[in-house]
């Protein structure tokens, strides 16, 4: 018998650690070559952790939520062999494999790490698999932040496996809450959980972001009327190529032409060594919700891009960051950011900066509004616009300004096409 150990492999360029968010095994499980046995997080990205050998699970490197260095041992696998080597596989990025995909009729000649292998049929030395869904480890851990049982779906994967498309249409009908109050009686379960993956790194930057940057917020009420007609207008006559438009590639063009004349507000803040960067290019980072929490994904170069293009970027990266695959350079970078929950936007809110941004800008709901126009009351569309920005670098006074250059071009659109 021999002993065989795992590293933990490097996941990307320039990073020196993974956080551990799932084992797919347990000491004294077998596990065979190929099988995915551990993902890790880092950059919002998680990876997938194959074996390059066949034995037995005799030591795991750490508990989930732990970080681990890269090289570090991993995982050491008991072989029938007398090898004693050390391996650093290749790691596989999570993503879900599609309804139409096969498995191989054989195994190619490079062995290619699969996203979740299905077990294989049921054996005495591998009855501990029995009756454990079929998931990779990224819908696994987006099944528990859901709160999901894997074991209350079927999948419509190879082999019955469950995919992310399962979990959210399982979502979707609303099978994922919680059961109703079944009369008066009392409760006193307390349910501890501790944070991992995204989760733990959403909480780690809101908590840089609102201990480092005091923050002031300011709400102006923005009557887009003119915007929503010109919208539903260029929607009507766009071509079978072009995207849908909301308003945020309006705003996108608007934040763009307002940060041009105050440099300041499109920029980035290092506290520790006291110097303020200013970015030429914009930059803007779009605040979206994903199954597994909130993502930044990042439209680069606002600047010398049109409303349709803003719009189709705005949409490939949306959907990236949902289904998981969004790059870490698709992640990172970002010189401004626009926070909106669409129709759940609310009347007001108080957003919280991107650090090491110092602005961010907030979309709240359209709302028709009784408006008087000196007159009568005439029904009028209304949205309101609730920015932060860091008080360190932008005064009131600016933070003013910059908000009611966005009114002045989300009200009179056109200027919103004028160059110069």
């Amino acid at each position: 018998m021999g002993e065989f150990t795992i590293k933990m492999p490097d996941v990307g360029e320039g990073v020196a650690e993974a956080e551990l968010v799932e084992w797919l095994v347990k000491i004294g499980d077998p596990v065979r070559e190929d099988m995915t046995v551990a993902a890790v997080m880092t950059d919002k990205a998680t990876v997938e952790i194959p074996t390059p050998v066949s034995g037995t699970v005799i030591w795991l490197g750490g508990e989930i939520g732990d970080t681990i260095a890269v090289r570090a041992p991993l995982i050491r696998i008991e072989t029938e062999g007398g090898s004693n080597e050390i391996a650093i596989p290749e790691p596989v990025k999570a993503e879900s494999p599609k309804p139409e995909q096969a498995e191989p009729a054989e195994k190619p000649a490079k062995p290619v790490a699969p996203v979740a292998s299905p077990a294989p049929p049921p054996s005495p030395q591998r009855s501990s698999e029995i009756g454990k869904p079929l998931a990779a480890p990224s819908v696994r851990l987006l099944a528990r932040d859901s709160g999901i049982d894997l074991r209350q779906l079927s999948g419509t994967g190879p082999a019955g496996r469950i995919l992310r498309e399962d979990v959210e249409q399982f979502l979707a009908r609303g099978k994922g809450a919680p059961s109703p109050l079944q009369g008066f009686a009392r409760k006193t379960s307390i349910e501890e959980i501790k944070l991992t993956g995204l989760r733990r790194r959403i909480a780690e930057k809101m908590t840089l972001s609102t201990s480092r940057i005091p923050h002031i917020t300011y709400v102006e009420e923005v009557d887009v009327t003119a915007l929503e007609e010109l919208r539903a207008t260029m929607n009507n006559a766009r071509k079978a190529d072009q995207p849908k438009l909301t308003l945020l590639p309006f705003l996108m063009r608007a934040m763009v032409k307002a940060v041009t004349e105050q440099p300041d507000i499109n920029a980035t803040f290092d506290d520790d060594a006291g110097v303020l960067t200013r970015s030429g290019a914009v930059h803007i980072g779009i605040a979206t919700q994903t199954p597994s929490g909130l993502s930044v994904p990042v439209v680069r170069h606002a600047e010398a891009r049109s409303i349709w293009d803003c719009a189709a970027e705005m949409a490939r990266l949306a959907e990236a960051a949902r289904s998981g695959t969004a790059t870490r350079d698709e992640l990172t970078g970002s010189t401004i950011t626009i926070s909106s929950l669409g129709a759940l936007g609310g009347i007001v809110s108080t957003p919280v900066i991107n650090h090491p941004e110092v602005a961010i800008v907030g979309v709240n709901k359209i709302a028709t509004r009784p408006i008087w126009d000196g007159v009568q009351f005439v029904p009028r569309k209304m949205m309101n616009l609730s920015s932060s920005f860091d008080h360190r670098i932008i005064d009131g006074f600016d933070a003013a300004t910059f908000v009611q250059r966005l009114r002045t071009l989300l009200e009179t659109p056109a200027l919103i096409f004028i160059e110069g």
